[in-house]
């Protein structure tokens, strides 16, 4: 299996290797089209400059010999050498004698009207001169010029009709092999930009890899870094180590959360496991005695139950898999109804409940909610010195209904103001034991006031007291006035 890096650095090479030879092909061709061009225009400033060297000159009639550097075409007449061609000059009227080509086509003769049937010859008899290429001989490219000799009186008295061979593969020797060089370069400088590209993609995807390794066999304290400019590798970056800092937390919050429930749990279990060993020493047969050791086992089996059955709700919540029976529910009247039935409670604790605000109809589980009246309440009769007052209050609010418990207790310090809804955390422990609490209830009351859609805060003031406040949303077609 091929890893990352060598699979990106085969496919960036074949990508840009591919690209260059694309654009090596149309440079070749440019190249071609160029050096072809560049000939024709070289070969017809040849012959138009031999026409013009023999303007006025008396031109030959009949075929000459062709042209070496020890003879002339006739006396008096010189032509020039191109490459390993030379030139023919044709004098007008043409005779019927077969006309003798140049070096390049081995000296073939060819009649005159064979000769005159050729493009550029036609236009070169026209006053025109003009080039062409043509194959002799198989595949030998030659490229050919004609321009026309002019006498005194501006007629054309003949034809310069020279010729020199191309390249059979399109360009020069020369010229190939620097093309060839220069694709060659390009080649090694796509395998290197290949690699190069493929380790600066690969390499922050390889310490993904590595860190995510490392988190699957426990190590949650792995970072990774987020300095490259692949957007979206940094944006994978980031969220790659928020996901470890959630794990970390998370990690950390099971593990206190663990603990939290074995020394919870440890408590009542050691005092029911006392209770029965007493017994077993004989106590049994105390009645007077045994019925205080059965109250305080009944009493801390009931605080199991109660921590269990809230911890069920809790695991529910997080699951998603919380059952809500939602329906119209009157917001006021069941904060009667719970208000009543801490009564009790309150009584013995000399705390007077009173309920403030208009009538609300909000859709919810109204079970749900009264459990979450019941425990703010209950907390705030708790906490409330004899003699004193706890409220409900409601209100409409954004587009919602806001339900605030009030105590007149010695109130929350500030420090401990953002943990109070975290489980089994508790402001002052010994009087929270002591009062049968587990340190679940407020974070039973911010589960389902979050399952219902609303959301839950606490203010309070040291000396003053403590206000909790859960808000629940209204559907549109539900009026907020007072029923």
């Amino acid at each position: 299996m091929q890893s990352i890096r060598t699979r990106l650095s085969l496919n960036y090479f074949f990508v840009l290797t591919f690209g260059m030879s694309l654009a090596g092909l149309l440079v070749w061709l440019a190249v071609s089209d160029l050096y072809v061009d560049t000939q024709r225009e070289n070969i017809l400033a040849q012959a138009k400059l031999i026409a013009a060297g023999l303007q006025d000159t008396a031109l030959p009639t009949q075929p000459a010999e062709p042209y070496s550097q020890t003879a002339n075409v006739s006396p008096g007449v010189h032509t020039r050498l191109i490459g390993d061609s030379g030139a023919v000059i044709v004098g007008l009227p043409l005779s019927d004698e077969l006309i003798q080509l140049t070096e390049v086509e081995q000296f073939a003769s060819i009649p005159p009207s064979q000769l005159i049937q050729r493009p550029e010859i036609k236009s070169a008899l026209s006053g025109t001169p003009a080039t062409a290429i043509r194959k002799v001989f198989g595949n030998q490219r030659v490229l050919y010029a004609a321009a026309p000799v002019q006498n005194s009186n501006g007629q054309i008295a003949g034809i310069v009709y020279v010729a020199t061979p191309l390249p059979s593969s399109g360009l020069p020797v020369s010229i190939i092999a620097q093309l060839l060089g220069a694709i060659f370069i390009a080649v090694l400088l796509a395998a290197f930009a290949g690699r190069l590209l493929a380790r600066k993609i690969a390499s922050p995807l390889e310490e993904l890899a590595g860190a995510a390794t490392a988190i699957s066999k426990g190590d949650l304290e792995q970072k990774v870094s987020t300095r490259t400019n692949i957007s979206e590798i940094r944006r994978v970056s980031q969220t790659f180590n928020e996901m470890t800092d959630n794990l970390r937390q998370s990690d950390e919050v099971k593990k206190a959360f663990i603990a939290d429930v074995t020394h919870e749990l440890r408590t009542p279990l050691t005092v029911i496991k006392g209770t029965i060993e007493t017994l077993e020493d004989g106590a049994l047969d105390d009645l007077e005695g045994r019925s205080s050791l059965l109250t305080s086992m009944m009493r801390e089996t009931d605080r199991l139950i109660r921590m269990v059955n809230e911890l069920l709700v809790l695991t529910r919540a997080d699951a998603g898999s919380l059952h809500l029976n939602i329906q119209l529910v009157d917001l006021t009247e069941l904060a009667n109804m719970r208000r009543e039935s801490l009564k009790p409670l309150a009584a013995r604790q000399k705390v007077e409940l009173k309920i403030t605000g208009a009538s609300y109809l909000v859709y919810a589980d109204p079970d749900r909610i009264s459990q979450v009246l019941d425990n703010l309440l209950a907390n705030a009769i708790r906490h409330s010195p004899s003699d004193s007052t706890a409220g409900i209050e409601l209100q409409a609010k954004n587009n919602g209904v806001e339900c605030s418990v009030s105590d007149s207790g010695p109130g929350i310090p500030e420090k401990h103001l953002p943990f109070i809804f975290d489980r089994f955390y508790r402001v002052e422990n010994s009087r929270d034991r002591l009062s049968g609490g587990t340190g679940l209830g407020l974070a039973i009351a911010r589960a389902l006031v979050t399952a219902h859609g609303g959301r839950i805060s606490a203010s309070s003031t040291e000396g003053v007291g403590t206000t909790v406040s859960f808000w629940l949303p209204v559907r549109s077609d539900i009026q907020l006035t007072e029923s």
